[in-house]
């Protein structure tokens, strides 16, 4: 049964990024949970309806080279797909590509959301790539460090050039048929670099919450979180953030004051954070309840921004008399825990390092250790809290951040800011010289920080094309509509669809021309 197995996964979203405690990675757990229920729904209603979409989605495999730009090398690697032909106009259809990110992909990526809607109206073939080294499409040798050296968006950006010509030999594919590829997050980054390097392949590119600009001390992740939670237009206020400053200030306190075992029971901790190390996993993870909350706003997952600061300035129900702000995050982590499967808050940075250092061959279940070497080799994306403006704890620092890659792989700190500068040189940074990629982001993702935006001064001949959300977070536009949404956000998606058919417009015209 469709979803019954993928339910069970440990799921990570599309995208996404760089996340040193667990708390974070368990929200994106949630919201990719969220996601695949609300697509088994969709589901459910379209066979009521007479559809049957599933019966047309199909999965399959491409051996790979593991490394495309040494042809001595002969390796290769077996990248997993899917296909819906559902709603295609065979031959002569559009063909939409579903880039897949720092995580596994599922059939509903070919069969929800807002790109399937699009291929609906457009009658397109609809693919999902999954991206080397995750999920399924994992290199057979393992994780080890030496294994990982095929592991970039170089080799991926390749692994789509090659999946083109795949798919254009399978279903006997023309110039007549336009492709447009849609990515979130890292994703959404590879859908604007596969455009802009291979321009004759993909005609336009959606780039949702795109990162494109490498960044190694990302410390403005923070400080975005931060001005979110001031934003009144979805629930914050100056007085939420100034109760969260004093609230993790009261928390190093309490910690340098030599008062571990009473912060362990308030917090349920699973130890004691005696040592440094400790102190700041359970100052990363108390710093995440609020990342992943502006991150993944009105997703459904945990707390909103609204509900998150009525706790935190003590509005909300059960609050009962006034606490000072250390009592109301250890409420808000009280809430958070109470939402866990876990029985208590595990903040052992020698488990995380393990769970890092574990290089098994373990097919759809692993993505952080991957993920943490791109972040050593490629983009960097440390959000450390060392800036005044950073509402957590200064105890998070680019130097705790960046010690992994040394531990893990053998990557000398010091060799990380040239390796993001070439990132920046190769691909354009946030000024890329790319034609027809639409860059969509919204107000409240600190991703937007590394993403090209709306008021970005024009440069050159051509100014980028964006669609800014002023309201909404990280990937909200990729979600299938819903009347829960936003004005904004309703409008949004049809600035984006309106993008869309006018390449797919352009590009009719330009095929009749050349005929």
């Amino acid at each position: 049964m469709l979803f019954s197995q993928a339910c069970c996964l440990i799921l990570l979203l599309l995208l996404n990024v760089v996340d040193a405690a667990r708390i974070l990675r368990q929200i994106k757990e949630r919201v990719r949970h969220l996601q695949l229920q609300k697509a088994k729904d969709l589901l459910l209603t379209d066979k009521d309806s007479g559809q049957q979409p599933l019966q047309h989605v199909k999965e399959g495999r491409i051996h790979q080279h593991l490394d495309h730009f040494n042809k001595q090398d002969a390796h290769t690697f077996p990248q997993r797909f899917f296909v819906n032909e559902a709603y295609w106009r065979c031959p002569d259809g559009p063909v939409f590509l579903f880039i897949g990110g720092e995580g596994p992909i599922f059939e509903f990526d070919v069969l929800a959301g807002h790109h399937v809607d699009m291929a609906k109206e457009h009658r397109a073939l609809l693919l999902a790539l999954e991206h080397r080294f995750y999920g399924d499409s994992i290199n057979p040798d393992g994780l080890k460090t030496e294994n990982l050296v095929d592991l970039s968006s170089q080799q991926a950006l390749a692994d789509l050039a090659v999946f083109h010509q795949y798919i254009s030999q399978s279903f006997n594919l023309s110039h007549g048929n336009t492709w447009i590829s849609f990515g979130g997050s890292y994703s959404g980054a590879l859908s604007a670099w596969f455009r802009g390097k291979f321009p004759h392949l993909v005609y336009g590119a959606v780039a949702s919450s795109a990162p494109v600009r490498a960044k190694l001390d990302f410390t403005a992740y923070s400080n975005s979180v931060g001005l979110a939670l001031t934003n009144e237009a979805v629930g914050g206020s100056e007085k939420c953030v100034a109760g969260v400053r004093e609230a993790f200030a009261a928390v190093e306190s309490a910690l340098m004051g030599g008062n571990a075992s009473q912060v362990a029971m308030d917090f349920g901790c699973c130890q004691i954070p005696k040592d440094l190390d400790d102190q700041i996993e359970l100052m990363q993870n108390l710093a995440d309840i609020f990342m992943g909350t502006v991150q993944y706003n009105e997703e459904g997952v945990l707390l909103s921004i609204s509900e998150l600061c009525a706790v935190m300035t003590n509005k909300s129900q059960g609050c009962g008399e006034e606490t000072d702000a250390y009592k109301r995050l250890v409420k808000l982590s009280q809430i958070y825990q109470s939402t866990s499967e876990e029985p208590c808050l595990d903040i052992s940075h020698e488990k995380t390092l393990k769970d890092l250092l574990d290089t098994s061959y373990r097919p759809g279940r692993r993505a952080k250790r991957q993920w943490t070497f791109q972040t050593c080799t490629e983009f960097g994306f440390y959000q450390t809290c060392e800036d005044a403006a950073c509402p957590f704890s200064a105890m998070v620092t680019l130097q705790t951040q960046t010690e992994v890659c040394h531990l893990l792989f053998g990557i000398s700190q010091h060799s990380l800011p040239s390796r993001i500068a070439f990132t920046n040189m190769y691909y354009g940074g946030d000024n890329p010289h790319t034609h027809r990629v639409l860059y969509v982001n919204g107000g409240v993702d600190p991703w937007r920080e590394l993403s090209v935006v709306q008021d970005r001064p024009e440069r050159g001949e051509e100014k980028a094309q964006t669609v800014f959300i002023k309201d909404t977070a990280h990937c909200a536009d990729m979600m299938s509509r819903r009347v829960t949404d936003r004005r904004s956000l309703r409008k949004a998606r049809e600035e984006i669809e309106k993008h869309v058919a006018g390449w797919l417009e352009a590009a009719a015209r330009e095929e009749e021309e050349e005929e």
